[in-house]
């Protein structure tokens, strides 16, 4: 989170993108027919208006390692120089982001971000990553969702691209501050059917390349640990996948092992890893969260350069974007952002100005260590079920009004809000000392030696938490895979 208010970006609310009826297309991928309003050249003409959205919602491209970029770039290009739809021109770009995700815009926009990257072995894992995504453009994936709405209208496209968290007027409005989590969300839409589309081309594309298709397997099953061990150390094991990428792209081992067998077994030649190569170039790529911009540690948010820190209700996953940082429980959301500046009397601000169109009522005017606040709550819906927000602001010591807002459906709000209560009481100054000594956490590489132990090397690690586990997961050893002397291993470190 960066010292900028937050106005979140609507995916396609700007763009000049005019759409004809619907029409029948062919997927130049698989041969399949579907209604859609829009032509090739207008996606190529979404993904060039959405491109510099996307960076600005997602931290921008990652450039302390410019030849990582170019890396990706070359990867991406040899998996898609396979791919059937040689008429798009392929961007592949590295966000700055530590949330583990991918995706592609229309027009061959594709995205991995870094903290994907931290969690990939080998080349193959990032070119299986890359080819879904690559799948996803040939088989006009999002072209498709855009005929199934029946209307070809801008309002209903940006629904397509982005979905939403909020519903109804009120809810609507209120759900413009979630801009950010429906941007991360936006390919939920995709259907079991289209993403086992993806996941076959995606098979077909790194055979092509002579990569090894089962490394789509293999990341899939670190996805899998990694969002257990987030929801574990969360408190909230029992909904693991609603800290997963999985979310957007809802897939399964046995629907990716079914792909990676109906390509047929793989030849001799199709089974590079290029392990050593692609760690190679990830070493030193940052880790986590960036001290400039904020650091989540679990369910607690620490800002050094704005000396702020507050804590997330129990089973919250914490994730800090550029203007903003964004809370999701098993059946509840959180947003923290700041207010515009100017604000003035608080309760007014709560009341009439944070959202002129919504109907807030209980204000009241609150004390949160010190700090002069104002509380109300609000009616709207989430995912299309009625939902109570609870609007919070608070003005700091400098003069900036930081603002929570949090949902949940009518039903457990009642027990919600008390979390909800207990996060606003937890948002404090930090003390000088406090707000001093945050490094980045970045992946390195260590040679293993002889008689170096998994627990021994995790050790070595600067995470807060769970050293052996993490270290297990990142290096793909949480299945009882031995270490062997000079084999290369990730750690976390400064």
């Amino acid at each position: 989170m960066r010292l900028k208010h937050s106005f979140a970006v609507l995916l396609l609310a700007g763009t000049s993108l005019v759409l004809t009826g619907c029409m029948q297309a062919t997927s130049p991928a698989t041969g399949r027919t579907f209604s859609t309003s829009v032509t090739e050249a207008q996606e190529n003409q979404i993904g060039a208006e959405e491109h510099p959205k996307i960076l600005a919602e997602f931290g921008g491209a990652y450039q302390e390692i410019p030849a990582l970029n170019t890396y990706v770039d070359s990867v991406g290009q040899f998996v898609a120089a396979t791919a059937e739809r040689q008429d798009v021109k392929y961007t592949f770009t590295v966000l700055n982001s530590p949330d583990i995700n991918a995706f592609a815009l229309p027009g061959g926009y594709v995205y991995v971000t870094r903290g994907l990257l931290g969690l990939a072995v080998n080349e193959a894992e990032m070119a299986g990553v890359l080819g879904h995504e690559i799948g996803h453009v040939n088989a006009r994936h999002t072209a498709e969702r855009m005929g199934q709405q029946q209307k070809a209208q801008i309002g209903v496209l940006a629904g397509v691209l982005l979905g939403t968290l909020l519903g109804g007027e009120q809810g609507g409005q209120l759900g413009g501050q979630l801009g950010t989590e429906a941007a991360q969300n936006y390919l939920g839409s995709y259907s079991q059917d289209q993403e086992f589309e993806a996941d076959t081309l995606g098979v077909r594309y790194l055979k092509r390349a002579t990569y090894d298709p089962q490394a789509m397997a293999t990341f899939l099953a670190a996805l899998n640990a990694d969002t257990h061990l987030e929801a574990k150390l969360a408190g909230n094991e029992a909904a693991a996948d609603a800290y997963s990428m999985k979310q957007s792209h809802p897939r399964t081992a046995d629907r990716v092992q079914r792909a990676i067998d109906a390509a047929g077994p793989a030849t001799p030649g199709d089974t590079m890893l290029a392990r050593n190569e692609f760690l190679t170039k990830i070493n030193g790529i940052l880790w986590g969260d960036d001290p400039n911009d904020g650091v989540v540690k679990g369910r607690e948010f620490i800002h050094p350069s704005l000396r702020f820190t507050f804590t997330a209700p129990p089973g919250f996953k914490l994730s800090n974007q550029p203007s903003q940082v964004l809370g999701k429980g098993d059946n509840s959301v959180m947003i923290f952002d700041m207010a515009p500046s100017g604000t003035g009397d608080l309760a007014t601000y709560v009341q009439r100005q944070w959202n002129p169109k919504a109907k807030v009522s209980d204000v009241q005017r609150i004390n949160v260590n010190g700090m002069e606040g104002a509380t109300g709550i609000a009616q709207g819906s989430v995912s299309n079920t009625p939902a109570t927000f609870r609007l919070v602001a608070v003005r700091f010591p400098d003069n900036h009004v930081y603002r929570f807002l949090f949902a949940a459906p009518n039903n457990s709000f009642g027990g919600a809000d008390a979390g909800f209560g207990t996060t606003v009481n937890s948002f404090r100054q930090l003390a000088a000392n406090e707000a001093t000594g945050y490094k980045p956490m970045r992946i390195r590489l260590v040679e293993v030696k002889q008689g170096d132990t998994i627990d021994s090397l995790a050790a070595r690690m600067v995470v807060p938490e769970a050293k052996t586990e993490w270290f297990k997961v990142i290096n793909r050893l949480d299945q009882g895979q031995p270490l062997q002397a000079g084999q290369l291993v990730k750690i976390v470190s400064y």
